[in-house]
């Protein structure tokens, strides 16, 4: 089938009902043991037949890296692309089959190094992807280097005497590129996760989840001290739109505007009417951008949640129409005569 700009489409009828089986490939899940890549896939697979989506129109698109290997569990259609690169084969696919649902899945060390400069632009253009950026601050495929989001001091065999640089906040950077979804959530609660991967794919438009991921092997316990089941009410702030954040397991701590940004308070001394209301829908990202900000790393407490879900015209969607535009002015256009316009020479 083909639509009215003649591109190619898959949609022929009733959705047919899914199980988690349905989801799985027939290759061995190979990551190792007590990875956090098992939970997140989990709770993709389970949540997928949820949407009411089907395999053929659903695409996982991955660099180079352990959450890389993503594609080859899921029995959907699946590109492993090359280090980095993965927005920008996702970007190709979206902009001519506008009718798939398109995941990319990649690392720290995947997406926010080599493939930072892709990342951004997709995030700018607003392109129709659901990114998840698996964040274990430290490259795990290659045994154990610093990553664009370990923190400075930290001891590695690329960094023995501790790295210097200053690591990248996901969630600023993706704020920062004004992408128009924005979220966190973490490894050890699969509810939440679904939650959030349930609002990524219901956005139209760029959007972004960061996933708290533990690598066990190179860097276990890297946010144990927020999402440990012992601390988690205490040290995890869970923006919920449209309400005043709070937290603790009393919710006694609060969030609170201050010259400049927000800050953290107690609710006894400053008054619930003194918190900031949660508003993801703002079109100016500023005070998104200083909840991203609230913790220097995952050591206190840390906001997860939806940081910013503000609709925003999306990308191939735009390019669609210009291109039926000048269509309907012009007609079709001459390739031949394009190619022969100013400047050109002969030899």
């Amino acid at each position: 089938m083909t639509d009215v700009l003649g591109i190619a489409t898959t949609d022929v009828g009733e959705v047919p009902a899914t199980k988690r089986s349905d989801w799985q490939s027939d290759q061995e899940v190979r990551w190792c043991p007590g990875c956090g890549d098992y939970s997140i896939l989990t709770a993709v697979q389970l949540l997928l037949p949820e949407l009411g989506v089907r395999r053929e129109n659903t695409v996982f698109i991955s660099g180079i890296g352990c959450a890389a290997r993503f594609p080859y569990y899921m029995d959907t259609y699946g590109v492993h692309t090359i280090h980095g690169r993965s927005p920008a084969f996702a970007t190709g696919l979206a902009m001519t089959r506008p009718d798939l649902d398109i995941w990319v899945v990649g690392g720290d060390g995947d997406m926010l190094s080599i493939g930072g400069n892709h990342l951004i632009h997709a995030l700018r253009r607003n392109i129709n992807l659901n990114i998840m950026l698996v964040n274990n601050q430290i490259y795990g495929l290659t045994k154990g280097q610093y990553s664009p989001t370990s923190e400075i001091g930290k001891i590695t065999k690329s960094s023995p005497i501790g790295a210097t640089a200053r690591p990248f906040n996901p969630v600023s950077l993706a704020l920062g590129a004004e992408a128009s979804f924005v979220a966190r959530t973490h490894d050890l609660d699969r509810r939440h996760m679904q939650e959030v991967f349930r609002r990524v794919f219901d956005h139209d438009g760029a959007a972004l989840v960061e996933v708290y991921q533990n690598c066990n092997v190179f860097n276990d316990g890297a946010f144990g001290d927020i999402t440990r089941k012992d601390v988690r009410e205490d040290m995890l702030i869970d923006l919920r739109h449209g309400e005043p954040i709070r937290f603790g397991k009393e919710q006694q701590f609060g969030v609170s505007r201050r010259p400049g940004g927000v800050q953290i308070v107690e609710v006894a001394d400053v008054g619930v009417d003194a918190l900031l209301v949660h508003d993801e829908t703002t079109a100016d990202p500023s005070t998104a951008f200083s909840l991203s900000r609230l913790a220097e790393g995952p050591h206190t407490p840390t906001p997860i949640g939806v940081f910013r879900s503000c609709p925003r015209d999306e990308y191939g969607h735009m390019v669609s129409d210009q291109i039926a535009e000048v269509t309907d002015r012009r007609g079709k256009g001459d390739l031949a005569a394009l190619l022969r316009s100013q400047p050109t020479w002969e030899v």
